[in-house]
C-alpha cells in the first residue's frame, strides 16, 4: 500500500464518520513559540484553546511536520527522521475517549478490502496512562482487547505535550507487534523495536503553563472543551503496510536513497558508513524541498538556519560518497517532487521555484567548500604552530558562522589531521547565537510576552480583534488590555511605555511585508497613547505598542483609535508598487521569479523574488518602462474575499509559502496583477505617481532583492539625479548625452596612471634588493635581512621583495624579514631559504614572533609567511624579535 493510499484511507475514513478534511497548513508555524510545525495538532491549538472557533466541531488532516532536535541522529538511526507526515483525528468538544478509541480500532483492523488496514486483532497491544481507568476499561469492555495486552505507563510515556505551554492530556498508544524475530515478547513496556508505535490517541483536557521538561511542567487549568487529538506517522505506518522493516525503505524515501545511491556509484548494505550517507541524504532532500515549498529559504538564522543545515548536510554527505560534481541535488529534488507530488501538488506547480533555491543553495555550499577549506588549512596551522591538540571553539565556530563550513566536515578533517576541536566551545557560542536569534525574533513578534498572557489579552478582548482599517482610518474602541513589561496592568500614567489591545482597530499590525501602521490612541480622560508599532503575535491577537504622553490610560476606558494618515497612505502606495513590480518581473523572467519576501515602507520597497542569477539591466528597465505604464493608465484597485479556490481559479497568485484559510482576500490592479493579500493598497493606480527601480542585488543563495521609490520619494531622487547629471556635464563640458562616453575615458586614464604607478613603485621597492642581499648580517652562521619598507609600500610588494632578497641568499642558510605599512596597519613578511629551515628557522613560526610585539597575528608555510597587527609603531621592536629568535637558534 503506497504511502499516498495510506492517506486516502485515513483520511477518508473518518470523512465518512462526519469529520470535515482539513489541509495541511504550511510548516511555518503560526505559533510564536514554535520556529516550525512540529507536531500534527499544532494548528488546531488555537481550537483546543477556545481562541478561535473550529470550521467544524470533528476535523481530520494529514499535515506536515519537520523536527530538528536529533538531526544528529538522522542516518545513523533508521527510525529518526527530520520531515514526516502525521495523520490526525480531532475532536473539539465533541467525542471524547469514548469515541476516539472504537474509531482506532475500527480502521487499523477492518479488512483492506473494505478500505481498512487489515491488522490482526491478536497483534496490537495499547498502553494507557497509569490512573486512566477509563481509557483501560474502554479498551478491555467495548472493544475486546484482552487485560493482558493493555498495560499503563507513567508520564514520560502517555502524556503529551507540545514542549511549551498550551494544551496536553494522557493519551494511549497502539502498537503492533512484529513477532518474535524482532525482540523479546512482553509488550512494548518490554521492547519497544518488537512491538512498534502506530497511533497515539491523545485526551486533550488540561492547560499547561511553564513546561521544564516532559514530565515537569504545571498545569494552570482545564481546557474549555474536553477535545481529541490523534496523531498516526504515516511513514511509519506504510513501512508497516509495505512489509519493510523500517522508514527508509518505504515508497517516497526508498526512491530518493536509491536515486542517491545511482548517483554517487553506492549500493545500500554494502558498507554501514554509506549507508548512513544515503539516509542523511533521502531524508534532508525530503525535508529540504518541502520547506522550501512553504516558502522557507536558506538562512543563517532561525527557519533559514535550519533549512540551509539540512540541505548542506545533504551535499556533505553526496560528497562523502563520491559525488563531486554539481547538479546532483537538482536531480535528487527532481525526484522528491516526483514521489510527494500526488499528495501535495503544490510541488509540482512551484517545481521552477524548488529547483532555482535549492541549485543556489548547492552552487554556494560548493563554493563555501573550496574557501572554508583554505581557512581551515590555516587553522591546522596555528595549531601545530602553537602546539595545541585542538582547533579552538571560537575557530570551529569562525568557520561555520562566517563560512558556513559545517562543523561535522570540520570534526572530520580535523580528525584526518590528527586533531581535535574543541566542541563544548563551539557548541557553547552556536547556543549563543540561536538564543540571541530565538530572542530578537520572539521579542520582536511578542514583545517577549508570555504565552498565557497573550491568550488573557485575547479573552479580553472578547475573541479576535476586528480589524476595521480596510474601510476607517480612526474610530471608537474599548481598551481591553494593558501591559507595561509584559504584565497587565489596570493602568497606565504618563511616560509609561505600554502595550494596548482593543477590541477594534483601524491600525494595521506589521505583516505580509508591510510595515505597521502609527498614530495615537485618545481616551475620554484626556490621556494620549502615542502608537509606533503593531503586532499581531497570536492569530486574531493586535497589540499596539507605544507610549503614554499624557494622562492616564486604564483598563475598559472607551477610546478614540486614529492612524496617521500620511504614512498610512505612502505605505499603501509601496505596497500596491510592490505587486506591480512584482508582476512585471514574472512576465519579464518567468513563474520562477517567485516572491521570496518584502518591506513595505512609507515611499520606499524592496521585493524579494528567487533567480539562478543577477537580472539584466535591460530587465530592470523594460520592467520599470512596463509598471509606469501601467500606473499613468489609471487602472482600478479592487479588494475582495472569496474562496480560495475560486481566488486560484481566476489566476490570483498565492504567495509562495504564505497560509491561506478557506476564504482568502485578492486585491487586483486592473487586469494586470492578481495576488491574494491583507495589506492596504491605493484605490487607482494613477495614485502612486512614478516608481522608479533603483537596482537590484543578490542577498543570499537563489535570491535577489530590488529596491525602488515610489510616488514624490521617485521624483525627489529623479530630481537629484538630474541636478547631479547637471553638474557632471558643466565639469566635463560635454552634453548629457556624451557623459557616459566621456567619464568612461576619464576612468580609464586613471586607471592606466595608477598602474605606470604601480609598476614605478614596484620598481623602486625591488631595486634595494641587491643592497640588502649584499648587506645581510651573520647571526650564528645564519644570513639575516631585516629591512622596513618606506611606508604605502603594498603588501604584495612586501612579499615580492622578501623572496627576492631570499633568491639571492639562497645559497646558504638565510632568514629575510621586511616590514610596512600598506595602508593603516603594519604588515611584516619573512622568507627562509632551505638551509634556514634545516636549523629549525620557519617563516611560520619567526612571522608569529614579529606579530606579537605588532598587537596581532599571522600565518603562512614555512618558507613564506605573512602576519600583521594594529601597531605601527611597533615595527623596529617586531623586526629586532625576529632577530634575537634567529640568533638564539
Amino acid at each position: 500500500m503506497e504511502s499516498a493510499e495510506v492517506a486516502r484511507r485515513f483520511l477518508g475514513f473518518f470523512e465518512e464518520r462526519g469529520h470535515t478534511v482539513v489541509p495541511s497548513a504550511s510548516l511555518i508555524a503560526e505559533d510564536p513559540t514554535l520556529l516550525l510545525v512540529n507536531a500534527g495538532m499544532v494548528p488546531f491549538k488555537p481550537y483546543f484553546l477556545g481562541q478561535r472557533t473550529p470550521p467544524a466541531a470533528r476535523m481530520t488532516s494529514a499535515q506536515k511536520c519537520v523536527r530538528t532536535p536529533d538531526i544528529d541522529e538522522v542516518g545513523k538511526t533508521t527510525r529518526h527522521a527530520t520531515f514526516f507526515q502525521m495523520l490526525g483525528n480531532f475532536s473539539i468538544g465533541d467525542y471524547f475517549k469514548e469515541g476516539a478509541i472504537p474509531f482506532a480500532w475500527e480502521l487499523l483492523t477492518r479488512p483492506r478490502s473494505d478500505g481498512g488496514f487489515g491488522f490482526p486483532e491478536d497483534r496490537l497491544w495499547v498502553t494507557v496512562f497509569h490512573d486512566d481507568d477509563e481509557a483501560a476499561a474502554i479498551w478491555h469492555d467495548k472493544v475486546g482487547l484482552p487485560q493482558e495486552r493493555i498495560q499503563r505507563r507513567g508520564l514520560a510515556d502517555n502524556y503529551w505535550h507540545m514542549g511549551v505551554p498550551g494544551p496536553g492530556g494522557p493519551c494511549s498508544e497502539i502498537y503492533y507487534d512484529r513477532g518474535p524475530d524482532y525482540g523479546r515478547e512482553g509488550g512494548p513496556v518490554v521492547d519497544e523495536d518488537r512491538y512498534l508505535e502506530v497511533w497515539n490517541l491523545v485526551f486533550m483536557q488540561s492547560q499547561l503553563g511553564e513546561v521544564r521538561s516532559k514530565t515537569d511542567f504545571d498545569t494552570v487549568g482545564d481546557l474549555p472543551a474536553k477535545n481529541i487529538d490523534t496523531g498516526m506517522g504515516l511513514e511509519r505506518m506504510a513501512a508497516i503496510l509495505q512489509g519493510v522493516d523500517n522508514i527508509y525503505e518505504t515508497d517516497t524515501l526508498w526512491k530518493v536513497l536509491d536515486r542517491a545511491a545511482e548517483l554517487t556509484g553506492s549500493r545500500y548494505g554494502a558498507d554501514q558508513r554509506a549507508d548512513v550517507s544515503l539516509r542523511v541524504i533521502a531524508d534532508h532532500v525530503r525535508s529540504g524541498t518541502m520547506m522550501v515549498a512553504d516558502g522557507i529559504r536558506p538562512g543563517n538564522e532561525g527557519r533559514g538556519y535550519v533549512l540551509r543545515r539540512i540541505l548542506r548536510r545533504s551535499i556533505r554527505n553526496l560528497r562523502l560518497l563520491g559525488g563531486q560534481e554539481a547538479g546532483l541535488m537538482h536531480a535528487l529534488t527532481e525526484v522528491a517532487i516526483a514521489t510527494m507530488g500526488e499528495q501535495y501538488p503544490d510541488l509540482i506547480r512551484t517545481a521552477p521555484t524548488i529547483h532555482t533555491v535549492i541549485d543556489a543553495e548547492e552552487d554556494s555550499f560548493l563554493q563555501t567548500l573550496r574557501t572554508g577549506t583554505a581557512i581551515f588549512d590555516t587553522a591546522v596551522e596555528e595549531a601545530r604552530r602553537a602546539g595545541r591538540p585542538a582547533l579552538a571553539g571560537d575557530q570551529a565556530f569562525k568557520l561555520h558562522d562566517t563560512y558556513g563550513f559545517p562543523i561535522d566536515l570540520t570534526l572530520e578533517m580535523a580528525a584526518e589531521q590528527g586533531l581535535q576541536v574543541d566542541e563544548e566551545g563551539f557548541r557553547r557560542l552556536m547556543q549563543e547565537q540561536r538564543d540571541r536569534a530565538k530572542r530578537d525574533a520572539r521579542e520582536k513578534k511578542s514583545g517577549n510576552l508570555d504565552v498565557s498572557v497573550l491568550d488573557d489579552l485575547l479573552t479580553s478582548a472578547g475573541g479576535a480583534v476586528e480589524f476595521t482599517g480596510y474601510g476607517e482610518v480612526s474610530g471608537e474602541a474599548r481598551l481591553a488590555g494593558l501591559l507595561i513589561n509584559g504584565a497587565n496592568v489596570p493602568a497606565a500614567g504618563e511616560g509609561a511605555q505600554v502595550e494596548v489591545v482593543l477590541d477594534r482597530t483601524p491600525f494595521y499590525a506589521e505583516g505580509g511585508g508591510q510595515l505597521a501602521d502609527h498614530g495615537v490612541i485618545r481616551a475620554g480622560n484626556g490621556a494620549v497613547i502615542e502608537v509606533d508599532d503593531v503586532q499581531s503575535p497570536l492569530t486574531g491577537l493586535i497589540v499596539h505598542r507605544g507610549r503614554v504622553v499624557s494622562g492616564e490610560a486604564q483598563v475598559g476606558d472607551t477610546v478614540y483609535a486614529e492612524i496617521d494618515l500620511g504614512r498610512r497612505r505612502a505605505i499603501s502606495r509601496s505596497h500596491t508598487a510592490t505587486h506591480m513590480v512584482h508582476a512585471g518581473f514574472r512576465r519579464a523572467l518567468g513563474e520562477s521569479a517567485a516572491q521570496a519576501g518584502s518591506e513595505n515602507s512609507p515611499g520606499r520597497f524592496r521585493f524579494d523574488f528567487t533567480a539562478s542569477g543577477p537580472v539584466p539591466p535591460s530587465v530592470l528597465r523594460d520592467v520599470e518602462d512596463e509598471v509606469n505604464e501601467v500606473l499613468v493608465n489609471d487602472l482600478d484597485v479592487r479588494a475582495f474575499h472569496t474562496s480560495i479556490e475560486q481566488a486560484r481559479s481566476m489566476g490570483a497568485l498565492a504567495l509562495f509559502g504564505e497560509k491561506y484559510g478557506d476564504e482568502v482576500r485578492v486585491v487586483e490592479v486592473g487586469d494586470y496583477s492578481r495576488e491574494l493579500c491583507g495589506g492596504t493598497h491605493v484605490a487607482r493606480s494613477g495614485q502612486l505617481g512614478l516608481i522608479k527601480v533603483l537596482g537590484e542585488s543578490s542577498i543570499g543563495a537563489g535570491v535577489r532583492r530590488v529596491e525602488a521609490l515610489v510616488g514624490i520619494d521617485a521624483f525627489r531622487f529623479l530630481a537629484r539625479e538630474s541636478v547631479l547629471v547637471a553638474q557632471l556635464s558643466e565639469q566635463l563640458k560635454a552634453r548629457k548625452e556624451e557623459l557616459p562616453e566621456r567619464i568612461s575615458g576619464v576612468v580609464g586614464r586613471l586607471r592606466d596612471a595608477e598602474r605606470e604607478l604601480e609598476r614605478l613603485r614596484s620598481r623602486e621597492v625591488l631595486a634595494v634588493a641587491a643592497s640588502l642581499a649584499g648587506g645581510a648580517r651573520d647571526l650564528g652562521g645564519v644570513a639575516f635581512v631585516a629591512h622596513r619598507a618606506p611606508d604605502g609600500t603594498g603588501a604584495d610588494d612586501l612579499r615580492k621583495l622578501a623572496v627576492d632578497v631570499r633568491g639571492r641568499l639562497s645559497a646558504g642558510p638565510a632568514v629575510v624579514v621586511v616590514a610596512g605599512v600598506p595602508k593603516d596597519r603594519p604588515v611584516v613578511v619573512i622568507a627562509t631559504t632551505e638551509g634556514a629551515r634545516g636549523r629549525g628557522l620557519k617563516a611560520g613560526a619567526l612571522v608569529g614572533v614579529a606579530a606579537k610585539a605588532l598587537g596581532g597575528g599571522g600565518g603562512g608555510k614555512d618558507d613564506l609567511a605573512q602576519g600583521g597587527g594594529s601597531d605601527p609603531a611597533a615595527i623596529d621592536e617586531a623586526l629586532r624579535a625576529v632577530e634575537n629568535a634567529v640568533g638564539a637558534s
